[in-house]
């Protein structure tokens, strides 16, 4: 039952920004759960993908795919720098020592809550660049997106959404749907890397408390959904940035 409420609480906090909460339940893992910082990433991976498998149907039947469908050059653009990102990050996770993964995903959530602070608080104009230009720059953010979302295990939505909105000029729902066609390949490579790695065997053994945290983050997220701006982002979200914050402080300290 505390799994569960775990997942839903995460989910619902997910939810209310239109997110999957997988930021959230990182630190969860490692200070509640007690799980060493490369187990608590390959879960989280794990719970993340299946979040966002069963979101993006839902996702789709809230923007139409002809809305959608003529902007996939900006999917691929990302995923050329997304998916060798992820493989490099992974790689970089399960050889790094443990104390120094900790304060690495310490840095990663003040990362994160600063990002969810500019993306629904701030102003994001386009930025004007060649095109050219435009699909460099799309192909090292998406590079920078893959390493961080696989070093933490999340799908990566908090910086993708605002990466296209700022060098694509695109709405942000279409974003918030691109970003989800841009995460779920880019959690698989990771997905596969972590594999290959001994650690791994965590999914196995805690494969009941993975299919239980997963189960109330769904219905949390849902939840979360149709509270959607009942609370007020301006007080929300500087509220759940506070949180991730104190998070880091919490991770960067644990042993």
């Amino acid at each position: 039952m505390l799994v569960v409420a775990a997942g839903m609480a995460i989910g619902v906090l997910g939810g209310l920004i239109g997110l999957g909460g997988a930021e959230f339940r990182l630190p969860l893992l490692i200070g509640v759960f007690g799980f060493a910082a490369l187990e608590a990433v390959i879960l989280n991976k794990a719970m993340s993908l299946i979040v966002v498998v069963t979101a993006l149907p839902a996702r789709l039947v809230a923007v139409s795919w002809s809305d959608v469908a003529g902007h996939w050059p900006v999917a691929l653009n990302l995923l050329a720098g997304s998916l060798m990102g992820a493989w490099v990050g992974a790689s970089w996770a399960t050889r790094m020592r443990s104390a120094t993964l900790y304060r690495v995903l310490a840095i990663l959530l003040v990362l994160i809550a600063t990002a969810l602070i500019i993306t629904h608080l701030g102003q994001l104009p386009a930025v004007q660049l060649p095109s050219a230009a435009r699909i460099v720059v799309g192909i090292v953010a998406g590079a920078l997106i893959g390493v961080v979302a696989s070093l933490m295990g999340v799908a990566g939505g908090e910086l993708i959404i605002p990466t296209i909105v700022l060098l694509f000029a695109l709405d942000i729902k279409i974003a918030g749907t691109l970003s989800l066609a841009v995460s779920l390949p880019t959690m698989l490579v990771a997905f596969t890397r972590y594999s290959r790695d001994a650690s791994f065997s965590v999914l196995h053994h805690n494969r009941r408390f993975v299919i239980l945290m997963a189960a109330g983050s769904i219905a949390g997220t849902m939840l979360g959904g149709l509270l959607l701006g009942v609370v007020s982002s301006t007080v929300l979200i500087p509220l759940l940035a506070a949180l991730l914050v104190l998070s880091s402080i919490k991770v960067w300290r644990h042993h």
